[in-house]
């Protein structure tokens, strides 16, 4: 009998994405069989899946933890691989039909290039792996005809809203943000926030990473340069509404004035499902919305001048290049200082547009130059932070 299953790879099971992509499998046995799963240092919980989940593949991307996770798993039909290269090979095993890219930031690109050549459909939640190389990326998924399948929810919502549209010209695209913890705050009042208050979102349940570049919108701004990427869109094509209540997750209008808009309470397992399902929707358990419970959606404009980091990635987007590259690699210094408090929340976005302004422009740059890119830009970022 054929075997239906897609089979499936997790980079980043551990994470917010990950979790929840391992919660879609364990709800459709019948649909999905788990080739592989990852974690870049929690040993621990990636212990915890191997024995549940079984895979045929475990990798612990920090080679010393290899001992306990291979000790732990010694008696189960697992196999152990630990280190950042075996992350990037294991996407070849040839049983592996859609790869998730769970992993957080610049360390999720070369797993997804292999991946993509090694002709991997990829269900996409690194979006680091299009800001920094969009354009490499895009052809090598032309060249190898596979598909990208989006698990933002934002770019998940663009593409549901493209189904079906193939032949019909957009003239815009709105991402929608929900302004995170300090919508409301002024600038003044933002030049204090602690990082306790920088990880309480509103609306989403996130990693540190990700909620922390919610906080700032640094995370929209990403988004941003992905929609660019993912969907062929010129920079003004594209534009950020703040819109608190992260029902409508994002929108498209056509050349003709219509507008269709994608809505649902804030789950990702509805758009990690639909990447992993598509083009079949299949039938949840999940809470559903109901209108009568948000009489009022509202909307406003985003302030480009109190998060600056939304402006520096329409910036960075402009003028193209290895920018967004850069722009990257300074914010997930920034992020990780902030995060252990060596750093005020407000220095975030002046630390990454200093670091942009001192680093090598490259017009048109090879992978080889993106790693460098990466490399000089954190070195920088870290000289200007001492």
């Amino acid at each position: 009998m054929k075997d239906t299953k897609k089979h499936i790879a997790i980079l980043g099971s551990t994470g917010s994405i990950g979790t929840q992509t391992l919660e879609v499998v364990k709800a459709n046995p019948n649909l999905f069989e788990l080739e592989v799963i990852s974690a870049n240092n929690n040993s621990e919980l990636l212990i915890k899946q191997a024995i549940e989940f079984q895979p045929n593949f475990v990798i612990i991307a920090n080679e010393e933890k290899y001992k306990e996770v291979s000790d732990a798993l010694s008696s189960y039909p697992v196999k152990v691989f630990a280190g950042n290269k075996s992350i990037e090979q294991i996407v070849e095993v040839k049983e592996i039909d859609t790869v998730v890219t769970a992993m957080v930031g610049f360390a999720g690109l070369l797993p997804t290039i292999n991946a993509i050549k090694n002709k991997k459909n990829i269900a996409l939640a690194n979006k680091e792996t299009l800001v920094v190389a969009g354009d490499i990326i895009s052809k090598l998924v032309k060249e190898n005809a596979v598909n990208i399948l989006p698990v933002d929810s934002e770019h998940s919502a663009i593409f549901q809203c493209l189904a079906g549209e193939l032949h019909n010209e957009i003239e815009k695209i709105y991402l929608t943000a929900s302004g995170g913890p300090f919508r409301t705050k002024t600038l003044e009042e933002l030049k204090n926030v602690t990082k306790v208050q920088a990880l309480k979102h509103p609306n989403w349940e996130m990693g540190a990473k990700i909620t922390i570049d919610s906080a700032s919108m640094m995370n929209k701004g990403l988004e941003v340069i992905e929609a660019k990427w993912l969907f062929d869109l010129k920079p003004e094509q594209i534009d950020v509404i703040v819109h608190p209540q992260s029902i409508i997750h994002s929108l498209v209008q056509f050349t003709d004035g219509s507008m269709k808009a994608q809505m649902g309470l804030p789950d990702m397992k509805l758009p990690i499902q639909y990447a992993l399902t598509f083009p079949k929707r299949i039938k949840t358990d999940f809470e559903r919305f109901n209108f009568l419970n948000y009489p009022e959606l509202t909307f406003e404009k985003a302030d480009l001048n109190k998060f600056k980091n939304l402006q520096i990635a329409f910036d960075a987007m402009n003028k193209g290049g290895n920018t967004a590259c850069v722009m990257n690699a300074a914010n997930e210094v920034v992020v990780e200082y902030f995060l252990k408090d060596k750093i005020k929340f407000l220095e975030m976005s002046e630390i990454i547009e200093k670091t942009i302004n001192k680093t090598t422009f490259v017009p048109n740059p090879s992978i080889d130059d993106y790693l460098e890119s990466d490399l000089e830009a954190r070195r920088i970022s870290k000289e200007l932070l001492k």
